[in-house]
């Protein structure tokens, strides 16, 4: 998935008023703010209550549903330009959040799990790095999120 594509879907759910935080390899590079290796998809992490308003924004894009794993997440593709994986977050009023994961696991984000990182010169809400360190911890890591470990690794705390 290209910057460019990355970056008109952030505008066009900016624009949708969705509330979101990019997260996976996007968000590496967010906190870098620059690309650092070819990306398959965005992983977006997407307050629950925009999750429709988000799917029917990114199908006016020519997003179609592809993997259906809800309440988990959605991965939703446009051939040709990639894919976006939807991760539904239920946010309450101080900002914490609760993501369903497998087997009836849950992911907690807490507020201060956000920050600010930049993608072509674009402010991007984002993981941080130390959220995105325990996002990476508990599997056996693929080469590129051994890459992106390292990245984050070398990245000093906000």
């Amino acid at each position: 998935m290209e910057l460019e594509e990355v970056l008109r879907v952030l505008d066009r759910l900016d624009e949708a008023g969705v509330s979101l935080c990019v997260g996976g390899g996007w968000g590496v590079d967010a906190l870098l703010g620059r690309p650092s290796r070819d990306h398959r998809d965005l992983d977006l992490l997407v307050d629950a209550t925009a999750f429709e308003e988000a799917v029917e924004t990114l199908a006016a894009l020519g997003y179609a549903r592809e993997t259906d794993w809800l309440p988990v997440r959605l991965e939703v593709a446009a051939p040709g330009r990639g894919w976006v994986d939807l991760h539904p977050v239920d946010v309450d009023a101080g900002g914490h959040g609760v993501q369903q994961g497998p087997a009836g696991t849950t992911y907690e984000d807490a507020a201060g799990d956000r920050t600010l990182g930049t993608l072509g010169g674009r402010p991007v809400p984002c993981l941080t790095r130390q959220a995105q360190l325990r996002l990476h911890a508990g599997y056996d890591p693929r080469p590129q999120d051994r890459a992106d470990l390292a990245l984050l690794r070398s990245l000093d705390d906000d």
